[in-house]
C-alpha cells in the first residue's frame, strides 16, 4: 500500500502533455512526485493528459477544453476526471466524478451487447478486484475503490473493450 497520497495517473507513461495548468500547492506539487516515484516503482501505466480534449471527447465543453483526462490503451474511451487526484477517502465531501467518453463507432462490434459500461478493477500486484457499473453506458459516474493505490481498469461497453491503470490517493 502507498504509504503517502498519490495523484491519479493513467495510460503509458508518467509525463503530462499540453498547456493545461500545473498544481499550485507545495502539497499538491510533492503528491505529484510521488506519484511519479510510486507508479515506477509498481509498474503501473500511469498518465494524466492535460492537453485539450480530442474532438470526439468535447462535447459539452466551451472553448479549449483542458481538463485532466486519460486515455484507455486503445484510444476507443477517454475518463474526463472532475476530481483531481482521485482519492479513496474524500474529506471535503466532494466525489470523484469521472465523465467517461467511447469514441464513436459507426458499428458496434456487437450491437446485441448490453450498453452499460462494466468497470472490472484489478488492485496492482494483488488479487483484489471490484467491478463497478455505469448504466446507460460511457457517461457521468462516481467511481470509488475500497483501497489507495493503482487500480487497472478492464473497461466494457457496447461490444468495445479498453484497459486503463487510474491512481487513488488514500
Amino acid at each position: 500500500m502507498l504509504a503517502s497520497s498519490v495523484v491519479l495517473l493513467a495510460g503509458c507513461t508518467t509525463t503530462t502533455s499540453g498547456g493545461a495548468a500545473a498544481p499550485t500547492s507545495s502539497a499538491a506539487t510533492t503528491a505529484s512526485a510521488t506519484a511519479t516515484t510510486a507508479s515506477a516503482a509498481t509498474g503501473c501505466a500511469a498518465r494524466v493528459e492535460t492537453g485539450s480534449l480530442p474532438d470526439w471527447a468535447d462535447a459539452g465543453f466551451s472553448g479549449d477544453a483542458r481538463v485532466p483526462h486519460v486515455f484507455g490503451a486503445k484510444g476507443d474511451i477517454v475518463a474526463v476526471l472532475f476530481a483531481h487526484p482521485l482519492r479513496q477517502h474524500r474529506k471535503d465531501g466532494s466525489n470523484n466524478k469521472i465523465l467517461w467518453v467511447a469514441r464513436a463507432a459507426t458499428t458496434s462490434p456487437d450491437p446485441t451487447a448490453p450498453a452499460t459500461l462494466v468497470i472490472t478493477a484489478t488492485l496492482d500486484g494483488t488479487d483484489t478486484r471490484v467491478t463497478r457499473e455505469v448504466a446507460g453506458g460511457p457517461g457521468p459516474s462516481i467511481i470509488d475503490m475500497p483501497q489507495p493505490g493503482c487500480w487497472r481498469l478492464d473497461l466494457r461497453w457496447s461490444g468495445h473493450t479498453d484497459t486503463m491503470d487510474l491512481v487513488y490517493a488514500p
